[in-house]
């Protein structure tokens, strides 16, 4: 449910990576045969996967991960390359049956990387750049799950975890094997694990050739996540250029309070005196309290000076509460970076608390002074990724405008300028001598690697990963194309054509909705909800940018909070609408399909959509709002979005959100729908698939459900990923050809 960004993609790589341990041989680069040069799931699953890089302090060489999966073993295993930013000398560098991961240059030239020791606990290691010299360089008695060194390199910063009991009971030591969990509080549960732990740094003294000490306790024995779960990696912690101070990203709550507030504040480590100061609200600061089960948009929690907001509007006679002159960061804040002056600390800032989809904006604290500027304000969308400029005074950043993601410098007085254009989602940003190192994606190519000169602007393509898939497959051309809301609105949806297209003839067409529900329909590519392929199967896809989605402004973004079925529901309809004039497009064939809010929104559009559509897909989406208020884990998400809880009856707004829930058309259902769901979506619990699917079948609507046990929000393992891909177009291929 909540906004998919690149860090959450590298984690789930992360994680499904470390399923391939103990595979007997190394998984590595396959090139399929492929039928008709059309995409098919097995080339898919084939695919490299490029992940983290990092960049030689010399800035000759990148060092990245790439991810490469066995449908026959139904794991995957991650490698280390190496290549020369000219280009030139692409390397493995790592060839065993384990996976090695995160790779960071260090100081002495030499590569770190995390792999598993003979034990299976993951450790940090070293070696050379040609992959010789493998050394280990510690001993952990526990997983070290990232890490980061300091910038004089006498220092690493390293993630374990460590047990948590603040929300479900310690299990009797005399009963070991018992499967029972005993419940005291909110958030026992979170995306897709029981929650009995939390991630935390410590910092460790490195010689050269060896870790050592105990590790010191960043936060000392405080309860909380860092890095936040579940998506967050070390890009929420960074080092002073100095290496005595390390600032970090941290929700300091539990329990209910967690489950209901966004306030994740920068802290700053004095690793010297053992301090810890929090950049983002003044000294003895409190938290007002909350009403757990309304949405904070208009709570004291979003204004602390109420008490002083409330006197001027009772003098002014104002309607709204005056602007705070207190600026406490109330919102998600996190992802730090030092400038390399070490003068300012800039981190990707919201400014209200509940509201996970907030505007990412980019917050440059002077150290010297505490004052906080927003530099980002000329640009009404979000913050995605950012690094600072060698001079200090630049910080280069991607985000989304108009459907697609792309680079953009800003000084420190908040001029904005944009650095690359055309058909692309450029999806992470580093510092690589006077370049930048950028991963760029299409929905036409795979994730590579790219250097972009910020002065010429001058793009080049550094990997060549898939290359082979790109020359042995006919991919569909995508198209834009504007068409008029209701309300005379301009909507931009991507239109992709099937490969081989033939415009005389008459094609069957699906409605993309996206998820999120604020998630860009920009250039994105994706494993398995791939458009490509979709076209590759004969359709044309039609993806519009509906109301609720970034990169059109905050108004057209927050349209769609406390309104799932409102504007953005006419958006769809016009989309396709619009699209169905194209001669090319056979009305009387089309399907509609989503995931998460698109699955709500394909719930709701089966009792709504006046006989458009032939058949429907919904995976992991909402069919009762009233159950996924109390269902879900993050009551944040479900109050900002949906007004509050069900039974407040006296809220006209939480009672239209209730009333339309998809449950509730029910009766007019009419058309084939397959019902897709994870039984370990936590965000989504896969009963509300198994209720619309029963609901479809007591009424007599043709049905099927997919379920996986074994899968989260998303599917992450191989043969899954084809049932998947096999299930979701032969049910297609079923009502529409």
């Amino acid at each position: 449910m909540r906004r998919i960004i690149l860090s959450a993609l590298i984690l789930m790589s992360a994680q499904i990576s470390t399923e391939a341990q103990n595979t007997a041989a190394p998984i590595l680069r396959q090139q399929p045969r492929i039928e008709n040069r059309l995409l098919s799931p097995e080339a898919l699953w084939a695919m490299g996967r490029i992940g983290g890089s990092s960049v030689a302090p010399d800035a000759k060489q990148v060092a990245y991960n790439v991810s490469y999966y066995s449908v026959e073993q139904n794991k995957s295993h991650t490698v280390v390359y190496t290549i020369g930013t000219d280009g030139e000398g692409n390397r493995l560098l790592t060839n065993g049956t384990g996976s090695e991961s995160a790779p960071q240059f260090m100081n002495d030239g030499r590569i770190a990387f995390l792999a598993a020791d003979e034990n299976g606990t993951t450790q940090l290691w070293a070696m050379n750049t040609d992959g010789s010299g493998r050394t280990r360089l510690s001993s952990f008695s526990k997983d070290a799950e990232d890490y980061l060194f300091s910038p004089d390199c006498k220092k690493v910063l390293v993630i374990h975890s460590n047990p948590y009991h603040g929300s479900i009971a310690e299990k009797p030591q005399d009963l070991p094997k018992t499967s029972g969990y005993v419940v005291n509080e909110l958030m026992y549960r979170h995306w897709d694990e029981w929650v009995e732990s939390v991630p935390q740094p410590y910092i460790y003294t490195f010689e050269g050739e060896k870790v050592s000490g105990e590790g010191k306790a960043v936060l000392g024995n405080e309860p909380f996540e860092c890095p936040m779960k579940p998506f967050g990696g070390m890009e929420q912690l960074c080092w002073s250029p100095d290496s005595r101070y390390v600032a970090y990203t941290c929700r300091k709550k539990t329990g209910r309070d967690y489950a209901v507030s966004t306030d994740s504040d920068i802290f700053l480590y004095d690793t010297e005196t053992g301090t810890t100061t929090n950049l983002c609200k003044p000294a003895g600061y409190k938290a007002a309290a909350y009403d757990y089960t309304r949405s904070l948009q208009h709570q004291r929690a979003n204004d602390p000076d109420f008490e002083r907001d409330s006197m001027l509007m009772a003098t002014h006679c104002l309607r709204n509460p005056a602007p705070t002159p207190n600026d406490y960061n109330l919102g998600y804040d996190t992802n730090p970076a030092f400038s390399p002056d070490g003068k300012y600390v800039a981190w990707q800032s919201m400014a209200r608390d509940g509201y996970e989809s907030d505007r990412n904006r980019l917050c440059v604290y002077e150290m010297k002074t505490g004052k906080k500027t927003y530099v980002t304000e000329k640009f009404d969308s979000n913050v995605d990724a950012f690094v600072w400029a060698a001079d200090s005074k630049t910080i280069y950043f991607v985000g989304t405008w108009h459907g697609t993601t792309h680079v953009y410098a800003t000084n420190l007085k908040g001029q904005v300028n944009q650095i690359t254009d055309g058909q692309y989602d450029y999806t992470s940003v580093a510092l690589c001598g006077k370049q930048l190192l950028c991963g760029r994606q299409s929905m036409a190519e795979a994730t590579e690697l790219y250097l972009v000169n910020p002065k010429t602007k001058v793009v080049t393509q550094l990997t060549h990963e898939n290359q082979y898939f790109r020359d042995n497959i006919d991919w569909g051309k995508v198209e834009p194309r504007w068409c008029k809301s209701v309300d005379g609105k301009d909507i931009l949806s991507w239109i992709i054509l099937p490969p081989h297209f033939d415009p005389n003839k008459k094609y069957p067409a699906l409605l993309f909705c996206e998820g999120g529900p604020q998630s860009p329909v920009s250039q994105f590519w994706s494993y398995r909800w791939n458009i490509q392929i979709m076209a590759a199967n004969g359709y044309v896809v039609v993806c519009p940018n509906r109301r609720g989605l970034p990169g059109f402004g905050q108004e057209w973004l927050e349209e769609i909070s406390t309104n799932y079925t409102g504007r953005c529901m006419d958006d769809y309809k016009s989309a396709i609408d619009d699209a169905c004039k194209l001669p090319y497009v056979d009305k009387e064939r089309l399907g509609c399909v989503g995931a998460s809010f698109g699955g709500f929104s394909v719930y709701w559009l089966a009792g709504n959509h006046d006989k458009r559509f032939k058949a429907f897909i919904a995976h992991d989406g909402i069919y009762n709002l009233e159950a996924q208020y109390t269902e879900t884990e993050e009551a944040w998400f479900t109050n900002w979005d949906l007004g509050g809880a069900p039974w407040l009856k006296d809220d006209a707004t939480i009672q239209r959100t209730f009333q339309n829930s998809p449950h509730h058309f029910i009766d007019k259902w009419d058309t084939p729908i397959l019902c897709i769901h994870g039984e370990k979506d936590y965000r989504i619990v896969s009963s509300q698939a198994m209720s619309a699917f029963n609901a479809a079948r007591y009424r007599g609507v043709p049905a099927q459900l997919l379920i996986f046990p074994d899968e989260n929000h998303w599917v992450l393992k191989p043969q899954n990923g084809i049932l998947w891909q096999r299930t979701f177009f032969a049910w297609l291929d079923r009502w529409l050809k």
